[in-house]
């Protein structure tokens, strides 16, 4: 199972955030208070920041996404091993399966159809062969990968409300690639139900919703694939979501050549990048396309870019940095 982690972080400077109990007795203020939440899932910790006058309604509202992300956690996580995507799996089919399985889908097949495959959630396959070669201290041989490749192909995956069928013995989903930044989408519509109207959503991919601490704009900085403990760049949020894939996140080989993103044509990881940031409208969006840029390469980033009306900043393997002209940087 691939865990597409991010290789983003809150940028310092921003205030302080505070993880604070979830009373009711105090009584409502005109000043925004500002309350934390931690919580693991999708094999990560996830944290949601917020503000509000009220502040028995934002205790509700963070009781609420907390629950909301524990229940998305036991339906898209791969990571559980009782998850209804894991039931899919096994089973090849899954009959009357939850609203929010069908949704993620409906939206990675729209995804795939529209990038012509660079996305897909059916490389579950390719992780498989790569982890069980790992174990024997290499990489699949072309047979093995040409079997795992053989049982990838989003059109063979069938999505109704009724039924989610996989049309081939041994086909696989992952949802690490999307469900993360579906999360985060889901958390952000929860909490503005709420009156939340600033707030950050790391739920593994981030989304910034209004202003800061300080009532500024939030930062988040990009950290070098190759050295965590070095800032890329800091970006400035405008409201969209932001996620980031890595090469070396996960890695089967120490030369970064194979790893946990695949080319769903091939079976075999993209060569050119080593980390791709995406600026979208929605944290699903924002996630499905970091794998549609890495894949693509960075010839096509601007013309992918203008195609979904995204920015994207990218890291080729020799330390390059690209940016497309809409984010802005300090």
């Amino acid at each position: 199972m691939n865990t597409s982690r991010r290789r983003l972080c809150q940028a310092m400077g921003l205030g302080t955030l505070w993880a604070l109990g979830t009373g009711h007795t105090a009584p409502a203020t005109t000043e925004l208070v500002w309350r934390e939440r931690r919580l693991q899932g999708f094999g990560t910790t996830l944290t949601i920041k917020a503000a509000h006058t009220d502040i028995g309604a934002l205790a509700d509202a963070l009781d609420e996404s907390v629950s909301l992300l524990q229940h998305l956690d036991q339906i898209l996580s791969l990571f559980r091993e009782d998850s209804a995507v894991r039931q899919l799996n096994a089973k090849g089919e899954l009959r009357k399966p939850p609203s929010e399985l069908v949704k993620v889908l409906e939206v990675a097949q729209s995804i795939s159809a529209r990038c012509d495959g660079k996305f897909d959630v059916t490389v579950q396959p390719l992780w498989e062969a790569f982890d069980g070669a790992r174990g024997q201290g290499g990489v699949p041989d072309d047979r093995r990968l040409a079997a795992a490749r053989a049982l990838v192909g989003w059109r063979k995956m069938h999505v109704e409300p009724d039924r989610i069928r996989l049309a081939q013995k041994g086909m696989g989903v992952t949802l690490n690639g999307i469900a993360q930044g579906h999360a985060a989408d889901r958390v952000k519509a929860l909490l503005q139900s709420y009156g939340v109207a600033h707030a950050l959503i790391d739920t593994g991919e981030w989304l910034p919703v209004g202003r800061s601490v300080r009532q500024v704009p939030w930062v988040l900085g990009v950290a070098d694939p190759r050295d965590e403990s070095r800032f890329l760049t800091r970006l400035v949020s405008d409201g969209r979501a932001l996620a980031t894939s890595s090469d070396s996140l996960t890695t089967f080989t120490p030369d970064y050549r194979y790893h946990h993103i695949f080319d769903p044509r091939t079976g075999r990881s993209p060569l050119a990048l080593s980390g791709v940031t995406v600026a979208a409208p929605s944290g699903a969006l924002a996630d499905a396309l970091t794998k549609v840029f890495f894949v693509a390469g960075p010839e096509q980033v601007d013309q992918i870019a203008r195609q979904w009306g995204v920015d994207v900043m990218w890291v080729d393997k020799q330390g390059n940095v690209g940016t497309t002209p809409g984010l802005r940087q300090i």
